[in-house]
């Protein structure tokens, strides 16, 4: 019967030899899913009508005073 501390101590000595790849493959999947979370962050303004989602926010969404010639920076 093989000594189990022998065999551990192979075990750990292969597996030391093979470097940081799990640690990289995790940094590499951990940047990849935020990055894609950042960008669904930063894109989700950009889309749709604008003024239906402010008038379901009860915010405003468009000006009632019939001036249609305005400036939205104003």
């Amino acid at each position: 019967m093989p000594d189990t501390a022998e065999a551990a101590a192979a075990l750990l000595a292969g597996a030391a030899a093979q470097g940081a790849g799990d640690t990289l493959r995790i940094v590499l999947l951990v940047s990849l899913v935020g990055g894609a979370l950042l960008a669904w962050f930063l894109l989700r303004g950009y889309g749709g009508d604008d003024a239906d989602a402010a008038d379901a926010a009860g915010g405003p969404a468009s000006r009632t005073d019939g001036d249609t010639d305005h400036d939205a920076n104003a």
